[in-house]
């Protein structure tokens, strides 16, 4: 009995070291569909001249999940909601990172374009759009390099631990 509590125990660590080790590699593709998402919403803002509702809803419909159900969501708290677009931004955001991998940093970036967007003119506009996706892009060489450096360590240490936990008790 005493094995198989083991057993289980080192599967149990093993498993939360792969579960980091694949949070650590989702970051990246996130980061990228958001860049890719501020790419689509720039044109929709400067060619089509769409309102921010419409656009979103556009991004919403070329991108995969997770980042095309955070678009969806605010144009749709747009629609239903009468409130501030800030704290729409704010509420949507935070849902988003709680469903994504993205980390804090990203959040951070996130709420800073959304004080920004839909106040300045086309041409200002498309500037914070493309600031906001030179952070993003920063994030993105950070997150590779973190992927990197820890991706094959995380599940490699879930293992250890476990087995070293095992050890120290039997």
């Amino acid at each position: 009995m005493k094995w198989i509590g083991a057993l289980l125990f080192i599967g149990a660590t093993t498993w939360l070291g792969f579960e980091w080790s694949s949070k650590l590699t989702r970051r990246p593709k996130h980061i990228r569909q958001l860049i890719n998402a501020l790419q689509v919403l720039e044109a929709e803002i400067t060619y089509s001249q769409l309102p921010l509702h419409d656009a979103f809803t556009t991004i919403a419909k070329q991108i995969p999940k997770p980042c095309a159900n955070f678009f969806q969501m605010v144009a749709d708290d747009m629609k239903q909601s009468s409130s501030d677009f800030d704290e729409l931004w704010e509420k949507c955001v935070s849902t988003y990172i709680e469903e994504s991998s993205l980390s804090v940093n990203e959040k951070e970036i996130l709420l800073q374009f959304g004080r920004t967007l839909g106040q300045h003119d086309f041409f200002q506009q498309q500037k914070h759009i493309q600031l906001t996706i030179k952070h993003l892009e920063r994030e993105l060489q950070d997150a590779r390099d973190e992927q990197d450096r820890y991706g094959k360590m995380a599940k490699s240490l879930g293992f250890l631990t476990g087995l070293f936990i095992v050890l120290l008790l039997i």
